[in-house]
């Protein structure tokens, strides 16, 4: 099993800066991606954006490309998501997850990912 405990949501005025943090524990060696999504109340798990453990490969969805940045310190196993130029519309919570070292193309689904944290709130006021 992999643990993963996010930390550093909250409030932020819109245009302000947040970054979140993500933290595996376990068998970490089993996986080899990191992923960041989103839920909005009444709305699906979006995904944000990923990156891989080895080599550091990153992909974002087309609505936080460009202000978001995905980084890994793979010493410390720990995930970084950092939102710049926030809006009120990046208001989620904020999930880190973890997929299983797998062969094939890497996911951009919920469903692709094994692991997941208990999500941090980040609120954007206008």
């Amino acid at each position: 099993q992999v643990q993963l405990v996010e930390s550093g949501g909250g409030l932020v005025q819109a245009g302000g800066s947040v970054r979140l943090s993500c933290t595996a524990s376990g068998r970490t060696f089993s996986t080899d991606t990191m992923g960041w999504f989103r839920q909005a109340p009444g709305k699906e798990r979006e995904f944000v954006a990923r990156i891989t453990w080895t080599t550091g490969d990153t992909y974002y969805s087309d609505s936080v490309k460009g202000r978001f940045t995905i980084s890994r310190d793979f010493a410390e196993k720990t995930v970084y998501l950092q939102m710049n130029s926030l809006n009120p519309e990046d208001t989620s919570v904020y999930y880190c997850a973890a997929r299983r070292r797998t062969l094939g193309p890497v996911p951009t689904t919920p469903s692709g990912y094994d692991f997941w944290g208990q999500g941090t709130q980040v609120t954007v006021s206008s």
